[in-house]
């Protein structure tokens, strides 16, 4: 895993002995935590677009932990968020799992259990950050094309042959078809249209 991921982890708690228990037993494990006591302060405070794992009261003061998580979906976070409930919360806690949300644990929390939650949240997390970083790289490659080329590269997509494209392009040459056609597959650094089939539907350009 990512050691800079592995280290990012925040806590929204509105209970200071909550948030200073966490943060000592996270700290005693190699964690580097922020800690915030509201989701207002979160929000403000926290480097929202870092992947990492944010544990999260459902019941805060101001915001609460369902706005908070909210709030984050709105702004398309890669934090993988562990939701902590009491007992009477756990209907909403579910809800916030089939919305997304990693999980939720109900207070109090085993130590071992939260852990345990903890490293499958920052496993999700790591592989966010690989899903971003190979989308970013390939709309780097997709950006080279010139407009003509995106063109020609999502007909090719299509198994469209080059006469065909050259039809529904129209004025275009075949002959300049097959020139955007191989511009494309170099600058894309692919070989076939199946592969680039699937970089358009895994690059969602």
């Amino acid at each position: 895993m990512n050691a800079a991921l592995a280290r990012h982890l925040c806590i929204v708690d509105d209970d200071e002995a909550v948030r200073r228990s966490l943060g000592l037993l996270l700290l005693s494990r190699g964690y580097a935590v922020q800690a915030f006591a509201s989701g207002e302060d979160f929000l403000a405070g926290a480097d929202l677009q870092r992947p990492g794992c944010a544990i999260l009261d459902l019941r805060l003061d101001g915001m609460s932990g369902l706005q908070v998580f909210d709030a984050l979906r709105a702004q398309d976070s890669p934090l993988v968020v562990i939701f902590l409930s009491g007992h009477g919360d756990i209907p909403m806690a579910v809800e916030a799992v089939q919305n997304g949300a990693f999980g939720w644990l109900e207070k109090p929390c085993h130590d071992e259990r939260l852990l345990a939650s903890i490293g499958k949240a920052l496993e999700k997390a790591e592989d966010i950050a690989q899903r971003r970083q190979a989308r970013q790289a390939a709309l780097a490659l997709w950006n080279k094309l010139t407009p003509r080329e995106m063109q020609v590269a999502r007909l090719v997509a299509e198994g469209k042959p080059n006469k065909q494209i050259a039809l529904e392009l129209a004025p275009l040459e075949q002959r300049t078809v097959e020139t955007h056609r191989a511009h494309v597959f170099a600058k894309l650094g692919l070989v076939n249209s199946h592969q680039l089939d699937r970089f358009l539907r895994e690059s969602g350009v």
